[in-house]
């Protein structure tokens, strides 16, 4: 490990707003697992909604709803320290009192967050995962785990710059009747957002727009390269069984940025 990252871990291990607890720290007497049904009343305090960001690597969407929503609790959730070290910085240094992070797999949210806990989930830019399903943030492995924490009909949104997480996320949602919420393949383009809710008009339109408010910092990095931004909102109810879609989708056929072009065009750390 470099130094430069071990200077960054040992900064976070400082930092009130940051939890880690990694696949080898799930001890019984872990103090963040005592977090688990408490994060309202003994880390914020107070009795707001509770979103999660996931995946969230350098907490853009994190630190940013929670500047523009100070009456919502936001933790941004990522494995990748290194990365998460940006946002807890920034929240740290604006002493925002709405902001956590959570070093963690995202399998194991479940250890962390009691039942109908969580308010909403935010998905940004994963990885689309398209050799396996079962990695993938949006597939019903990952949903039935979402179901232990998320109160009932909770909203989760996916904001991604791939055709075939968004094509394979779509096809979930269809295949399992998931109440969707907003569906757009050119968020910042053509007007072209979709909903199967006749009913919240208006509500999908505050939805759409919370999506465009925020950019992420690899979100930047799609758009200079031309590419198209995919939004998805959807409910997950906590009945039902679901069903795995089994459909043959096209893989993407680009390639992210190497870590040092990256960190040349924006001046990273």
């Amino acid at each position: 490990m470099s130094k430069n990252k071990l200077k960054k871990f040992a900064e976070m291990e400082q930092m009130q707003c940051v939890f880690q607890c990694g696949a080898r720290e799930m001890l019984p007497d872990s103090p963040v697992l005592a977090m688990k049904g408490q994060w309202r009343s003994q880390f914020f305090h107070n009795d707001h909604p509770l979103l999660l960001e996931l995946g969230c690597g350098r907490g853009d969407y994190t630190v940013g709803l929670a500047r523009v929503y100070p009456e919502t609790n936001y933790i941004g959730v990522d494995i990748k320290g290194a990365r998460m070290w940006a946002g807890a910085r920034q929240a740290t240094a604006e002493s925002l009192t709405n902001v956590a992070f959570l070093r963690t797999n995202i399998e194991m949210l479940p250890h962390f967050f009691a039942a109908d806990e969580v308010d909403g989930l935010w998905i940004t830019f994963p990885d689309p995962q398209m050799k396996k399903a079962t990695k993938r943030l949006t597939s019903t492995f990952f949903m039935e785990r979402y179901r232990q924490l998320l109160r009932d009909g909770a909203t989760i949104h996916l904001k991604t710059d791939s055709p075939f997480l968004y094509t394979y996320t779509r096809e979930m949602i269809r295949l399992n009747n998931l109440p969707l919420l907003c569906d757009t393949t050119d968020l910042y383009g053509k007007p072209d957002v979709r909903s199967q809710m006749s009913d919240i008009r208006d509500q999908m339109s505050y939805i759409y727009e919370d999506a465009r408010r925020l950019q992420t910092h690899y979100e930047h990095q799609w758009l200079e390269r031309g590419l198209t931004i995919k939004y998805l909102a959807w409910q997950l109810p906590k009945q039902g069984e679901l069903v795995e879609p089994d459909i043959e989708i096209e893989k993407d056929t680009y390639r992210s940025y190497g870590r040092n072009y990256v960190s040349q065009v924006k001046g990273e750390n």
